[in-house]
């Protein structure tokens, strides 16, 4: 779906920014723009169900101490 600029603008959407739509009766639909990247409430669930691969605990620290490390 292509939405016109000034529709985004109205939205509050920034370029890339993702679109949330909620579904509601009466079949109408909800937009607005997804909440802002960055917070602990937007990374949990992100990845859910796009891997069977569960990390280990080791796994996890290394990943972090790479990602700290600039790696």
């Amino acid at each position: 779906m292509t939405l016109r600029k000034e529709l985004l603008a109205h939205l509050g959407v920034e370029p890339g920014q993702r679109i949330d739509v909620e579904v509601l009766p009466g079949g109408r639909l909800e937009l607005h723009a997804e909440q802002a990247t960055g917070t602990i409430d937007g990374f949990i669930g992100l990845l859910a169900g796009r891997s069977s691969h569960r990390a280990s605990l080791r796994e996890l620290q290394d990943a972090m101490t790479a990602g700290w490390a600039g790696r």
